[in-house]
């Protein structure tokens, strides 16, 4: 494959899914343990209070890290393990904690990639109006000051935010993630002050971290119409709007979308839609989430006035999400064409599919296997039209709790046995192992 000599292979987990350990050693409470803990609200009620237990296991992990030969590893701070009340007092604890993650990943030559907020929201700042308030702006710089100060001498490569679509959409307006609201109006100011937050912690990381190189991640949709028909067509545009330029226009542009702004109106009364520009301070990378397109149907009975359609033809994994690696490379040559970020990682992707449990020490998944493949063609595709992607991290380290879903989903390239804490090596993790060692070969 056609990856330039320093291309970044890497890894992927969030705090929450794998740490467990969820109230020890000080940890203060987060949103997703409120969340997972009220029943109803996660999939067989299931909770990551012990999820891969990778507090206690960090150096196994690492270990098969080095194992597989990854170069690089994105991991996620728990926000309340360090800042017990998300602001003030410090836990020792926690912090040393991360310093140990830190040194072992270095210790085996492997890059860390930090982010900071990967939904462990603490529940204390939650109780004080979390994201929809402008406080909130203020909170999360404390924090990312505490974390590149005790860091930025070792990590140089550091995301603020992972998916604050996510956040703000689909814990705010649709309820289905922590907290748990289902509240338009919410959703927008939390979107807001996450967006705004990002740019008040660029230059706090810079200044703390010689050599930073800071971004932001988003999942973002390759987007097709359901038909040719002018109505589909212009529910690609509203979906476009909500989804993907409501974040890449303020990050990149300091400014809100003119046709989404109308569109909303009342919506976003009470926020001052011009200090969006202090979102767009100068970026080193965009990290992008990518899993599948969206094909977009008009629909007048849905607030967005767009349903997705689900395609037929294509395989589909067990997220029922389709396969379609060409969206990754029609997605990436868009956001570099309209967006000019100076470079770009692919900081998730991946698969879950129904996995068999381990035979002779390995775990056959060939439907991920493929879909890894396809994947990193559609990567090398975009690269010969002149994309500046200079990393790939494959989503997930290990199997985890998967938010809503609890444990019914497996991403992982390693098999975890939830029971036993035992892991197993899934043969796509083989497969991506001799991939990075052809191209360090290659180097």
């Amino acid at each position: 494959m056609g990856f330039p000599k320093n291309f970044v292979w890497g890894t992927a987990t969030a705090s929450y899914q794998i740490e467990g350990s969820m109230l020890e050693d000080g940890r203060g409470e987060c949103v997703w343990y409120r969340f997972s803990h009220t029943p109803g609200k996660v999939n067989n009620n299931d909770t990551g209070d012990v999820a891969c237990d990778h507090y206690h296991r960090y150096r196994e992990d690492v270990a098969l890290m080095a194992e597989l030969g990854v170069p690089a590893y994105r991991f996620s701070i728990a926000w309340p393990r360090v800042l017990p009340q998300g602001i003030g007092v410090q836990n020792p604890a926690g912090l040393d904690f991360y310093d140990r993650l830190v040194d072992e990943l270095l210790a085996h030559n492997i890059r860390p990639f930090v982010t900071l907020n990967h939904w462990d929201y603490p529940q204390a700042l939650q109780d004080r109006g979390g994201w929809q308030v402008p406080a909130s702006i203020e909170w999360f710089s404390e924090y990312a000051d505490l974390m590149s100060r005790r860091l930025g001498d070792r990590v140089k490569d550091w995301i603020t935010h992972n998916e604050p679509l996510v956040v703000a959409y689909v814990g705010y307006m649709f309820g289905h993630h922590a907290p748990g609201l289902s509240d338009r109006v919410a959703a927008f100011k939390v979107a807001h002050h996450l967006l705004m937050s990002h740019g008040a912690a660029v230059p706090i990381i810079r200044r703390n971290c010689a050599g930073a190189q800071v971004g932001i991640t988003l999942n973002l949709s390759w987007l097709d119409p359901a038909s040719d028909s002018q109505a589909d067509r212009e529910a690609v545009r509203r979906d476009d709007g909500f989804g993907n330029r409501w974040f890449l226009d303020p990050v990149f542009k300091g400014e809100y979308p003119a046709d989404m702004v109308a569109s909303l109106g009342e919506t976003l009364e009470g926020l001052d839609l011009a200090e969006i520009k202090q979102a767009a301070v100068p970026t080193d990378f965009l990290g992008i989430n990518y899993y599948t397109r969206g094909v977009v149907a008009a629909d007048d009975t849905s607030p967005t006035k767009t349903r997705r359609v689900r395609m037929t033809g294509n395989p589909h994994t067990e997220m029922n999400w389709e396969v379609y690696p060409d969206g990754l490379r029609n997605l990436l040559v868009r956001v570099w064409k309209d967006y000019a970020p100076p470079a770009i990682y692919i900081t998730e992707n991946g698969a879950a599919y129904d996995d068999p449990t381990p035979q002779d020490g390995v775990v056959e998944d060939p439907d991920r296997i493929a879909y890894y493949q396809a994947h990193w063609k559609a990567c090398e595709q975009a690269l010969e039209q002149g994309v500046p992607l200079k990393g790939y991290f494959a989503w997930s380290l290990l199997d985890n709790f998967e938010w809503a879903h609890g444990y019914s989903k497996r991403f992982g390239l390693i098999y975890t046995d939830y029971a036993t804490q035992q892991r197993t090596l899934k043969r796509s993790a083989l497969v991506y192992r001799d991939l990075i060692a052809r191209h360090k070969v290659q180097r």
